[in-house]
């Protein structure tokens, strides 16, 4: 028999999208939709992209509970001089949703992934 602590654990959120390069891949998607916004692409105008997408990737893969640690600035303090808003912040979010959607996610596990962004708005949004 079997014990029932020898199972192995469940996958990680980060398992289950597809690891690495499937975070790297809806960050890509991710930033082509935000920088074609209209209204979130002037935040971006000064920002180094290739170290955004890198600190974004990291910060996937840490948040679905990969191995990987997100090591960037405390969210509040990178976001504070950006003057986002609450309209701002869901449209981030459904980009986010549509470039999971586009990369073949779920939609329950977009929904959670979702779940555990809403926490963050007060971090990200600075302006009313």
């Amino acid at each position: 028999m079997t014990d029932p602590h020898d199972r192995p654990a469940p996958p990680s959120l980060y398992e289950t999208v597809g690891g690495a390069p499937a975070v790297a891949a809806v960050v890509d998607l991710f930033y082509a939709k935000v920088l074609a916004d209209d209204g979130l692409a002037p935040h971006f105008r000064t920002t180094a992209l290739p170290a955004l997408k890198a600190h974004q990737r990291a910060f996937i893969a840490t948040a679905l509970g990969g191995p990987e640690s997100y090591k960037g600035r405390p969210l509040g303090e990178a976001h504070a001089e950006l003057a986002l808003t609450d309209g701002d912040f869901d449209r981030v979010v459904t980009h986010l949703a549509a470039s999971l959607t586009e990369a073949g996610v779920s939609a329950e596990l977009i929904a959670t992934i979702a779940g555990r962004l809403v926490p963050l708005r007060p971090q990200i949004v600075t302006s009313s």
